[in-house]
């Protein structure tokens, strides 16, 4: 393969795009075919082979006119750098591929390899070109790559920051980074858990009842029987503690579960301080960021009360709860030295097929003063600490397994 294609997958999955070894082999067939000449040509080839969506093929449109556009040209004393030759931008991108600029992936390394650039060309092209016109041209170069593969690179490892965050120390100017990181987590759970069900439905080959019914076929299997497994579809019951520190935590919680509806159709959410609140209607009605506030405002402003929530989950919405629901609680425990009740935590798991309780508070905490963790612990089937992002993405991955 042509290091000019190579460097553009490379671009494309940069961005975002999951070019697969198999396209990137039809792309290469598809340059072989078409050339280079005809942009729009190439363009309309390399999108046939690379793109299998709508969005997929936006992003390669942007990647490709970036890719394989001129460089723009860095401000200078406005006069246009015609005059460089064809042989000096071909110096240029051969220099571009001696000093590895495609693993340029910080802003701030545009200087220092806009020089590693300059160093690397001939000596006699560098002699005859203005060095003004040539510092831009090679700059202005260099800036198209970090465009392509660092700028990239940068947001995901702020994102990679950010989710490993603990969530209460979320910046504002971060909440727009995260609903995207949650989307993605979001996305690759569901093609995880998706491919899981489907794989499992197909079930397993019965030898026996297969070689059974090839004797009437002289022994040959022209009917294949298979082994079913009943598979239940994942049931969420999500009971989010929307107090005080632990609010933050209950919105991400909300988001990520309702971007997986295609995996799990099948769930209730409700929110507390003491009184229960069906937030169903709300989440799926307002604009997120609306009902967060509308769910905070109705339940978010009493002194949270976790035996008064068990009480009006079992009295209102028992219906919710069967051997096929697993019940997501997220909360510190801390009941305000009211009652717990775990007589009715415990109706609740004897109901469930589990009980999933994720705590933003480290296990140091569980149990001093207020906090009802360590008696409820025995009632749960599994107990996580859960601060971050992160921590939101194991947790949910190990309750739709156990769907599998």
């Amino acid at each position: 393969m042509d290091t000019v294609l190579a460097g553009f997958v490379r671009a494309l999955r940069a961005a975002g795009a999951p070019a697969s070894t198999a396209e990137t082999l039809d792309a290469a067939q598809a340059v072989a075919l078409l050339g280079y000449a005809d942009r729009a040509t190439l363009k309309a080839g390399l999108a046939a082979a690379l793109a299998k969506t709508e969005d997929e093929l936006r992003l390669h449109d942007r990647v490709f006119e970036q890719y394989f556009g001129a460089p723009a040209q860095a401000a200078g004393d406005g006069t246009p750098d015609a005059d460089l030759s064809l042989a000096l931008a071909l110096a240029l991108a051969r220099a571009a591929d001696a000093v590895q600029l495609d693993q340029i992936r910080f802003e701030h390394q545009v200087p220092h390899y806009t020089a590693q650039l300059l160093a690397a060309l001939p000596a006699a092209l560098s002699a005859q070109s203005d060095p003004a016109a040539l510092r831009r041209q090679a700059r202005a170069l260099v800036q198209q790559r970090f465009d392509l593969h660092g700028s990239a690179a940068t947001e995901n490892f702020l994102t990679e920051v950010a989710v490993a965050r603990p969530l209460g120390r979320m910046a504002p100017a971060e909440m727009d980074r995260m609903r995207r990181a949650i989307a993605r987590m979001a996305k690759r759970l569901a093609a995880r858990h998706g491919h899981r069900r489907r794989v499992l439905l197909h079930g397993r080959l019965n030898l026996r009842r297969t070689l059974h019914a090839s004797v009437g076929h002289d022994g040959v299997p022209f009917a294949l029987h298979f082994k079913h497994k009943r598979v239940d579809k994942p049931r969420i019951v999500a009971l989010c503690d929307v107090s005080g520190s632990v609010a933050t935590h209950a919105r991400f919680l909300l988001l990520f579960l309702y971007a997986l509806h295609e995996v799990v159709g099948d769930q209730r959410s409700f929110a507390f301080s003491n009184r229960l609140l069906d937030v169903g209607p709300a989440l799926r009605d307002l604009p997120f960021d609306d009902a967060m506030a509308q769910i905070q405002q109705q339940a978010g402003n009493g002194a949270t009360d976790y035996g008064q929530a068990w009480a009006d989950l079992l009295d209102r919405h028992a219906d919710a709860i069967d051997r096929r629901t697993t019940v997501l609680v997220l909360g510190d425990g801390r009941s305000n030295h009211s009652n717990p009740r775990l007589d009715l935590l415990a109706q609740i798991a004897d109901r469930a097929k589990r009980v999933v309780w994720l705590c933003p508070e480290p296990p140091g905490r569980w149990g001093s003063g207020d906090s009802e963790m360590l008696r409820f612990r025995p009632l749960l089937t599994h107990l996580a600490h859960c601060s971050s992002a992160a921590d939101l993405e194991s947790a949910i991955d190990e309750a739709l397994s156990a769907y599998h």
